[in-house]
């Protein structure tokens, strides 16, 4: 069997795709040769986008919604699915994160984090289901470190990403009869994104996270979509119900103390709170 990582006229969705990592990943697919198509909650990210993807050289289109509305994100997907055809390849991305401890967390905040990523991740996975191209097709979940580290004022997001992890686990049980991988990507410390600048957000936060990663240096969204190309291709093809860190180490030494960075960090908020 020849086995390529060209992805002409695969048809690949990415949610959460006009920023950060997921626009990375998009088009990363796009340059490729895949007909990508991207979500979010925001018109002119999407425009935005799509036109960047269609600078790149191939088919693009784009809809908004919001993870947690289970019916946009079909209709959305709908939309893709009529245009585009079955879907080769679905990227779920949409994360929500903020510091703050236990006792300070409000009710509402605990929720809207697991509903963005536990149940938007539900959703997303419902609505591209039965557009996939089957057998064949890959499902990547975009997860975090705290899947599987706890980490100081992050038991919304531990809770939340770990929820995903499992949900690509099972996925991985119930749809690998009908040939389909499911798999989740761990980034890791990745400069230039929103994510980054909000857990480091300063020179000495910058450095105190990149003295944890062995490989010395922080990532670049082309790493992390550089992986996902690899699980969506042939030579991924028996990979499913995996979770796989993308972060040159930085989990093996728990993430550079990132666990009491953001503990202070928590406090320092809530005594300026108060």
């Amino acid at each position: 069997m020849t086995m390529s990582m060209d992805f002409t006229g695969k048809v690949v969705v990415v949610i959460g795709g006009t920023s950060g990592i997921n626009r990375g990943i998009a088009e990363r697919f796009a340059e490729h040769g895949a007909k990508v198509a991207v979500a979010s909650r925001k018109q002119d990210k999407v425009d935005d986008t799509v036109a960047a993807l269609r600078r790149l050289g191939g088919e693009a289109m784009g809809f908004t919604a919001d993870v947690r509305e289970a019916e946009a994100v079909d209709a959305g997907m709908q939309a893709v699915h009529e245009r585009f055809g079955p879907f080769d390849v679905v990227v779920s991305g949409a994360a929500g994160n903020f510091p703050a401890l236990a006792n300070d967390l409000s009710w509402n905040g605990f929720k809207s984090v697991v509903d963005i990523d536990v149940r938007g991740t539900f959703h997303v996975m419902k609505a591209a289901f039965p557009r996939l191209r089957k057998p064949g097709a890959s499902v990547i979940n975009i997860s975090a470190p705290q899947s599987f580290l706890p980490m100081q004022a992050q038991v919304h997001v531990c809770a939340a990403k770990a929820g995903v992890d499992m949900i690509t686990r099972t996925l991985a049980v119930e749809w690998g009869p009908s040939g389909v991988r499911v798999n989740s990507v761990v980034p890791g410390p990745i400069d230039g994104t929103e994510g980054m600048a909000r857990l480091a957000p300063d020179a000495g936060a910058r450095r105190r996270a990149l003295a944890g990663v062995p490989l010395g240096r922080f990532g670049a969204p082309v790493d992390v979509a550089n992986v996902c190309l690899f699980l969506a291709s042939d030579f991924g093809s028996y990979v499913s119900g995996t979770v796989i860190p993308v972060d040159g180490g930085w989990a093996q030494t728990g993430c550079g103390g990132m666990s009491d960075y953001l503990g202070n960090l928590a406090v320092q908020g809530a005594a300026g709170r108060g």
